[in-house]
């Protein structure tokens, strides 16, 4: 049995223009103070990480894990979160993401997607050459659009999506795989990919693909209604990254799970910081464990109400309280009382 890494963080959200939020080394050193093991790097976000360099540099890399070490953390992953949504984007939402690109790829789309694949493939090398086995991102989305069926949408749309959507990702795919790292996809929704039966639609079309994996976050899972534990026990397989994040679902007369186009706060589905939601992580902790989860437990951190320091700052404590320290032997070994097939047999009544 293996016992989870963390705790760690994901810098995305506290990444900023003041220090310590600024440059690698100062958030680190900020991150290291509250506890935390290891980092998730957003490979976006230039002030923090050069991914060109990362891809072409092993010097670079070992820098930057060098830095890390320094504070005593490692890097957990890269995320091209960011990235990964322009793989596949639908028209309608080709303004709002034109800003997740480098300006020179604004407003044309078809360079956009190129130079999103290439980004997302940089940070595969990347990985590689930071000794990594997981990465996160997301998956992008053409059907999304079309996910609630009115007016009724036309036979075979949905189908011809997710094969683009294939389509675009298996020549990622095999690039990771010959860096030996997983793409771990964040089940979100406004991603294609986005519960159970909307990845094994797109895994069938990968042909299972063996780097076509799960980045499991319960938050989102909450906000559907979805068993977030069932879904550990189905697809433990394929999880190779975790975020810990935190949310609550208070439906009432007037509001459910679509929002009614509130604000975070005033939405019936929101996410919180931990221990503030509904999320039951001593299960989801167990069954990680459970199923030997090899990766880190990383704090996410969204919510509508706490500050993000002060939600930082108790993360840390809360995931390694519930991190558990696998055992090595069973509890009733003191009884064990040896192996004799021959008294097997006759207990069974064979002789």
């Amino acid at each position: 049995m293996k016992t989870i890494k963390g705790p760690a963080i994901f810098l995305a959200q506290f990444a900023g223009d003041e220090a310590p939020f600024n440059s690698f080394d100062a958030i680190c050193k900020w991150v290291a103070g509250m506890g935390y093991k290891g980092v998730q790097v957003p490979s976006w976000d230039g002030r923090l990480f050069d991914l060109a360099k990362a891809a072409e540099s092993q010097d670079y890399c070992d820098e930057i894990a060098g830095v890390a070490a320094s504070h005593g953390l490692q890097i957990t992953e890269l995320s091209t979160h960011l990235q990964g949504q322009l793989v596949a984007v639908h028209p309608a939402y080709d303004a709002q993401f034109d800003g997740f690109a480098a300006p020179h790829v604004r407003g044309n789309p078809k360079a956009r997607q190129e130079w999103a694949v290439e980004q997302v493939k940089m940070a595969g090398t990347a990985s590689k050459r930071l000794g990594l086995t997981a990465h996160a991102s997301f998956s992008g989305a053409l059907a999304w659009p079309y996910l609630y069926p009115w007016p009724q949408r036309p036979a075979g749309l949905v189908e011809d999506a997710f094969d683009e959507l294939a389509r675009r990702w298996t020549p990622i795919l095999d690039h990771f795989d010959e860096c030996g790292v997983d793409i771990a996809y964040e089940i979100h929704p406004g991603e294609d990919l986005h519960d159970g039966v909307t990845f094994e639609m797109f895994l069938e079309r990968v042909n299972n693909h063996p780097r076509a994996n799960i980045l499991y976050d319960p938050s989102h899972f909450v906000l559907q209604c979805l068993d977030y534990l069932d879904y550990i026990d189905i697809y433990h397989e394929r999880i190779k990254c975790f975020h810990v994040k935190d949310a609550e679902f208070n439906p009432t007369g007037r509001q459910g799970v679509y929002g009614g186009y509130q604000g975070w706060v005033e939405r019936a589905g929101r996410f919180r910081s931990l221990g503030d939601g509904q999320v039951d992580f001593s299960s989801i902790f167990s069954k990680m464990a459970q199923y030997d989860f090899p990766g880190w437990a990383v704090l996410e951190w969204e919510c509508a109400l706490k500050h993000p320091e002060a939600g930082a700052a108790e993360g840390a404590p809360f995931i390694a309280q519930h991190i558990i320290r696998v055992t090595e032997r069973a509890f009733d070994d003191f009884a064990d009382s040896g192996s004799d097939r021959d008294l097997n047999r006759r207990l069974m009544g064979l002789d």
